[in-house]
């Protein structure tokens, strides 16, 4: 039986405007080189090294005469249609414009008159690395690795910038790297930063450790057939649930990126059904939002009725199963308070919404009076109990252990302001930066 694949992408494109002149993103494949390299080293996949023509520099090197944004792009969906590619690294230097002159444009478009001082337009180019999993037609089973690059920015825009391309192309990870700050980090879904180093042979080795170990782990997809929110004031939500929710929102626990809130929340019905968040929307307006009515009758199969579950529904389902006495959970993305006793496990090893992720939840959870309570590294809580718990001792539990105010993951969100000048963290939002 043949091994899966791992395929690095590294090298520049071209993209020609005239005869004898085209737009160009350097780039070599050192850092494709080095990548494979360490992936060579796992005997249970094949590594393939796939570079551009600017980036082959070596006769023994397989030359695919990948030279312009189309032929990177045909070359990938070879990849996406190879049905043992497992792991991608798309680090290659794609150009990300389209220059034109005139009407004519192309490698055998009349050569330009230097003397003639005309004007290049430039339109951005397709993004080839978004074919791979993002909509529709894309393949979740593959491991994505994307690669940002920015040039003199902050961490926190540097961040921004990479979490943007992480979420925009469903990336699984995200190298980003400043050169001229030389400072890598590698951000993952859940929205935190690890690697944070000028040492780029050291980002790489723990790139591609998160990689190995994160790209081999069980998640299971749900089908969405018809059917309708289940309305946040409805009497088939618990109030306590509601209550300690809507606390969270208003002390601003979840906050926006891209327009939608990262955590989750769920409450159980039975062994078999369930009401859960939506997957990519807004938490803080739940009246409009509402919640997931969910039937599953084993781990390989979930049935959502009329919107995608959230990622945290798998962790769901196995906290309740193992913990019959509770029926509720919270989730979101604030850091632990200093002093807590909360018990706090490792998540560097997890992707949320894996079965593995939810099992480390489960085995991690502590009791606290008629609660218990779990914290994920660098990510945040999992606070689960009873629908006939005091909701006030959820939300003194909460205040006493996290810091609803500040973000885990990364760096942290900006404050708005208000008309009356007060901090308005529930409605606070990250906006993507427009980088090279």
């Amino acid at each position: 039986m043949d091994n899966k694949r791992i395929y690095v992408i590294g090298g520049g494109t071209f993209n020609y405007v005239r005869a004898h002149l085209a737009l160009a993103t350097p780039a070599f494949g050192s850092t494709a080189r080095k990548i494979a390299e360490l992936c060579q080293a796992n005997e249970k996949l094949d590594t393939e090294l796939v570079l551009t023509k600017m980036a082959v520099n070596d006769s023994s090197q397989q030359d695919r005469n990948i030279i312009t944004n189309e032929d990177l792009r045909e070359e990938c969906l070879r990849i996406k249609a190879d049905p043992l590619a497992k792991i991608i690294f798309f680090s290659a230097g794609v150009m990300d414009f389209d220059g034109r002159v005139g009407e004519e444009a192309g490698k055998y478009a009349p050569r330009l008159d230097s003397s003639l001082g005309e004007v290049m337009l430039l339109d951005p180019a397709e993004k080839i690395i978004d074919l791979f999993r993002a909509g529709k037609d894309g393949r979740k089973d593959l491991f994505l690795v994307g690669f940002k690059t920015t040039c003199g920015v902050s961490p926190e825009k540097q961040y921004l910038a990479g979490l943007n391309l992480l979420k925009r192309s469903s990336c699984n990870l995200v190298l980003a790297n400043d050169i001229v700050t030389r400072r890598n980090m590698v951000i993952c879904p859940e929205e935190a930063c690890y690697h944070e180093t000028t040492d780029r042979d050291e980002a790489l080795q723990g790139l591609v450790e998160m990689v190995m170990l994160r790209s081999h782990l069980t998640f299971t997809r749900s089908t969405v057939v018809d059917g309708s929110p289940v309305p946040w004031d409805s009497e088939d939500v618990f109030p306590v649930l509601r209550t300690v929710v809507n606390y969270c929102i208003e002390r601003g626990a979840y906050k926006k990126f891209r327009g939608v809130t990262a955590g989750h929340f769920a409450q159980k019905l039975s062994d078999t059904e369930f009401l859960t968040s939506i997957r990519k929307t807004d938490f803080n307006d739940m009246p409009q939002v509402g919640l997931v009515r969910v039937r599953t009758d084993g781990p390989d199969s979930v049935i959502a009725y009329g919107a995608k579950p959230s990622v945290g529904g798998q962790s769901q389902r196995i906290v309740f199963h193992e913990h019959q006495g509770y029926d509720c959970i919270v989730h979101f993305h604030c850091p632990i308070k200093p002093g807590s006793n909360v018990p706090v496990v490792s998540q560097r090893e997890y992707e949320c919404g894996s079965h593995q992720c939810g099992k480390n939840t489960s085995t991690g959870l502590k009791q606290f009076g008629n609660l218990s309570a779990v914290y994920l590294d660098q990510h945040g809580p999992n606070i689960v109990f009873h629908h006939s718990i005091d909701p006030e001792e959820v939300i003194r539990f909460i205040e006493d252990n996290f810091d609803l105010e500040q973000k885990t993951g990364g760096y942290q969100l900006p404050a708005q302001k208000s008309s009356e000048g007060e901090r308005e963290y529930g409605k606070a939002t990250w906006e993507p930066l427009k980088t090279s």
